[in-house]
């Protein structure tokens, strides 16, 4: 399911389902290692398919470790270079891909895959470096092999190789291009050739631009409904899940009254015979009795908060799709609306699990919670200092006005700053709770800075002896630093 997301450009569907494959893969059992190395391959490509390079590396990395064929490896080993090289970590994608070249056959398809990206990384760590002598090398070697998705690769190189170069090179070359990636029914690839054809020619650029427009469509069209494709399957399974708790409810009902019936049989005809004997195996039966009851509420338990998210969560999810594939016209503020409903019924159901759970979640994942759940797409929420052990000799009181500080700056943040990075960061020194929090958005507009949310805000950290500090650069973002004894 993963790898067809990653066909479809689903990238963050991709990560998602192929994370939740690897509870079923063990690490330390050898016959697992080629699954386990496959998942982690697919997870950085569309990690690195959403420029999150830092974390691509570190998934080719463990995709390479599990990996047992050389030549697996050393397209692995390819992909991590060429992850590297869109890092901007030049120096270590050269050397990796100098020696995967040194690895492979001379004149191998894998040669010219490696030569390539070892030119063009050359090239982008040295705009003086000429890699044309290497480029025809490439094309010679895939042209023999009739190797489109190769050509496809070398004829993109050369075309933004001689991009401000030669620009009747680059026109020549990227529709070479645009013809291959039709043959190969590759949409990124032809959108790629398209935008230089557009941007460099002149006869033909309105013909072009009704091409990418239509591509451009198309590809949102099927990128959205890939996102669905599963969305029925998950369903299905979901449900599956509640019946089957129901029934394993009812089987255990059976099985209790049945014990019940041999437990008051049993105890009848010891009682006749003697009394003491009797007694010591009633006891017995009614311990096995309450375990039993015990058991049965566990499991009605389960039953009930099942169907409680199947009919909540899964039912409704299932309703704003459908409305979204069938419909002509997309209500955003419609459908904005009906999913904060369902994440507040599913945030009542999570609440009802808590006030259930023993074991009361340790206070750094709760601010780990909190704080990422403001992250987005086009927004990071990066925490630093935030070890379990600090928290343990801190005040509950103190825990609670920091976890509602930080809610109320996160909430401002969300609606006004339009940051694209926030940090936080916590540090305790000379028995002091220093924390602080930085964003690069527009910072407080004048007209906010005496709002209700801030002086609140100040307030709470003031109730235990502290200070807040706001520095505000209107344009360029906050700084907020907050000091409490303790």
């Amino acid at each position: 399911m993963g790898n067809i997301q990653f066909d479809y450009g689903d990238f963050f569907g991709t990560q998602e389902t192929v994370l939740s494959s690897l509870r079923y893969l063990n690490k330390n059992v050898e016959s697992n290692h080629n699954l386990l190395s496959l998942a982690y391959n697919t997870i950085a490509n569309s990690t690195a398919k959403l420029k999150q390079f830092d974390d691509a590396i570190r998934y080719f990395k463990l995709a390479i470790e599990f990996t047992k064929d050389a030549e697996i490896e050393l397209k692995y080993k390819n992909n991590l270079s060429v992850c590297l090289r869109d890092a901007k970590k030049y120096d270590e994608a050269i050397n990796l891909s100098q020696s995967n070249l040194q690895k492979s056959v001379y004149g191998s398809r894998d040669y010219a895959m490696i030569l390539n990206n070892l030119a063009k990384a050359k090239n982008l760590q040295n705009p003086e470096y000429n890699p044309l002598n290497d480029y025809w090398l490439t094309l010679k070697i895939r042209d023999n092999y009739n190797d489109l998705w190769g050509l496809n690769s070398s004829y993109a190189s050369l075309a933004q190789y001689y991009t401000g170069v030669e620009i009747d090179s680059s026109l020549y070359y990227s529709e070479k291009q645009y013809q291959i990636a039709k043959r190969l029914k590759s949409p990124d690839d032809q959108i790629n050739a398209l935008k230089r054809l557009i941007e460099y020619s002149g006869d033909n650029q309105r013909q072009y631009f009704t091409l990418f427009l239509e591509l451009s469509d198309s590809i949102q069209q099927a990128r959205a409904a890939a996102k669905n494709q599963f969305a029925l399957i998950r369903y299905e399974v979901e449900k599956n899940k509640a019946d089957n708790l129901r029934l394993e409810k009812e089987n255990a009902e059976k099985q209790n009254r049945l014990i019940r019936q041999r437990v008051i049989t049993g105890a009848s005809i010891f009682l006749l015979v003697l009394v003491a004997g009797g007694g010591t195996l009633w006891y017995k039966r009614r311990k096995q009795r309450l375990e039993l009851e015990a058991q049965n509420r566990v499991k009605e338990t389960q039953l009930h908060l099942s169907k409680k998210i199947h009919d909540v969560v899964a039912n409704g999810i299932y309703r704003v799709m459908s409305e979204i594939e069938h419909g002509d016209e997309v209500d955003r503020d419609g459908v904005l609306d009906k999913l904060e409903n369902m994440y507040h019924q599913s945030r009542d159901i999570s609440h009802d699990v808590e006030q259930q759970t023993i074991t009361e979640t340790p206070f750094n994942e709760q601010l780990a919670s909190l704080l990422k759940s403001f992250a987005a797409d086009h927004r990071k929420v990066l925490i630093a200092g935030n070890d379990a052990e600090q928290w343990d000799d801190i005040s509950k009181r103190i825990k609670d006005e920091v976890k509602h500080v930080l809610q109320e700056l996160m909430v401002n943040m969300k609606k006004h700053s339009q940051a694209e990075q926030v940090v936080v960061r916590f540090e305790i020194t000379d028995r002091q709770l220093n924390i602080f929090y930085k964003d690069n958005g527009v910072g407080i507009p004048e007209e906010k800075s005496k709002g209700k949310g801030i002086a609140n805000t100040v307030s709470r950290i003031e109730s235990l002896g502290g200070k807040i500090t706001f520095v505000n650069e209107p344009g360029k973002g906050l700084n907020i630093t907050t000091v409490i004894p303790l």
